[in-house]
């Protein structure tokens, strides 16, 4: 299928699934904008806007729950499709987690991409030892997954990070890798090669001819000598893999953005206009704003800042043609960069880089993410 068209398909099919209008417990949190949701004024200019979501606190929190309805038209299991969940036993699979999540959207017409086929972490603890073993052994392995996984989603999730985080990373960067390969060290490139991407994006097709195919990378979005470089890198993958005509249908851009790291438009315009100019369709899949360890102490000051730079970023990726917005998450809460102690701060304040705080209201970032969506207005 082409790609232009597949990656067109999806939206088209979100424009027409109802969207809650807001309904938070709290009616105040909505402040000004009650009659708005980020997800209906995407959808006004024909954009879709979702997040990343948690199933237990689906079921568990009525303010959690309620944001995703007001705001997601699009949801992306946080865990609940990773390997480890699905697959924690060999030929074991437990799909509850995750089917609790595609109920709660199918009641309330919302799509759900799937996040992530293949991926170095997140993996139960015997997978690594059983892809040592060999690489007929590593192929059946994710042969099989596949055929369970997607065959379980098909009649809904209709979109999957086939390939997540595959580029190395260059040196300079949070988390160098020795050398210079151009793919990442990973149990999955030692069993198989460095054709394990393309491996992957075959038997995803193979199993399902009209899924949207999405390979997943992080680190490429700022203006820093090491962003380039993996830029770089990725760009060469995808080109090598299309021309072996590999099934690929979209770049996930995940935009982890971090303030410490400056945003200049224009190399990353330039770099979105490649991708396209290849056919890819291009989403921005999990985007939240880590803070800086200088951030200031006044609070609206911090949160201006965020906002400045989600402005920037979105605005940039609309002009260049994207269409799909996910955020990691709703909000400071449960974000992973509270959650996760390699990335939080480290003097007991908490990032507020999601479009709600921990007590859901909405911040400067939510409003910034709808004036972008607005065309700037507002």
């Amino acid at each position: 299928m082409d790609r232009r068209r597949l990656g067109l398909a999806l939206p088209a099919l979100l424009l027409s699934t109802p969207l809650a209008r807001p309904a938070l417990a709290q009616g105040a949190s909505l402040g000004s904008s009650l009659g708005s949701s980020l997800g209906l004024l995407a959808r006004e200019r024909g954009i879709t806007f979702g997040a990343a979501v948690q199933g237990r606190f689906l079921a568990a929190d009525p303010a959690y729950a309620a944001a995703f309805a007001t705001d997601a038209a699009l949801l992306v299991p946080e865990w609940e499709a990773k390997w480890a969940a699905l697959q924690p036993e060999e030929g074991r699979f437990d799909t509850a987690p995750l089917d609790a999540i595609l109920a709660w959207a199918r009641q309330r017409g919302r799509l759900v991409r799937g996040h992530a086929l293949v991926w170095h972490e997140a993996m139960p603890p015997w997978l690594e030892p059983a892809l040592a073993e060999g690489r007929a052994r590593a192929e059946g392995l994710l042969a099989a997954h596949m055929d369970r996984v997607l065959s379980h989603a098909r009649n809904q999730i209709r979109d999957w990070d086939v390939v997540n985080e595959p580029i190395a990373n260059p040196a300079g960067s949070d988390v160098p890798q020795a050398g210079d390969a151009m793919l990442r060290d990973t149990p999955w490139l030692r069993a198989l090669g460095p054709g394990y991407v393309e491996m992957a994006l075959r038997m995803a097709r193979q199993r399902d001819p009209t899924l949207r195919l999405v390979i997943n990378e992080y680190g490429i979005e700022e203006d820093t000598p090491d962003a380039a470089e993996k830029r770089r890198r990725l760009l060469a993958l995808l080109r090598g893999l299309l021309e072996r005509n590999t099934p690929l249908d979209a770049v996930g851009i995940q935009g982890h953005l971090q303030l410490v790291r400056p945003f200049t438009p224009a190399p990353f315009a330039a770099f979105l206009a490649e991708l396209r100019q290849m056919g890819l369709a291009v989403l921005v899949t999990e985007l939240d704003i880590r803070e800086t360890a200088q951030a200031p102490q006044d609070m609206a000051a911090r949160d201006a800042l965020v906002a400045e730079r989600a402005y920037a970023f979105v605005s940039t990726a609309l002009e260049a043609g994207v269409r799909t917005f996910l955020t990691w998450g709703l909000s400071d809460r449960e974000s992973w960069l509270v959650k996760e102690p390699a990335v939080a701060l480290k003097d007991g304040r908490a990032h507020r880089g999601l479009p709600y705080d921990e007590s859901w209201q909405r911040k400067p970032m939510w409003t910034a993410l709808a004036r972008a969506f607005q065309g700037g207005n507002g």
